[in-house]
């Protein structure tokens, strides 16, 4: 069975988490530098993700 694909509103809420426990401080440099890790790559992701549909957008517009 495959794995279900994690959603961007998913990945733009755990992103979210990321920076309010960054932000509290309270994690040991170790799990910053884990989390922050993660948080770039959510970053990426959501990122192209809105590249795509930004370019889906476009490419709409543009049969009109």
């Amino acid at each position: 069975m495959s794995e279900k694909e994690t959603t961007f509103e998913e990945k733009l809420n755990r992103l979210q988490e990321i920076v309010r426990s960054l932000e509290t401080g309270s994690l040991s440099l170790e799990e910053s530098l884990s989390v922050f890790e993660e948080g770039i790559k959510l970053t990426k992701e959501l990122e192209n993700k809105l590249k795509e549909a930004e370019e889906k957008v476009l490419s709409i517009n543009k049969e009109d």
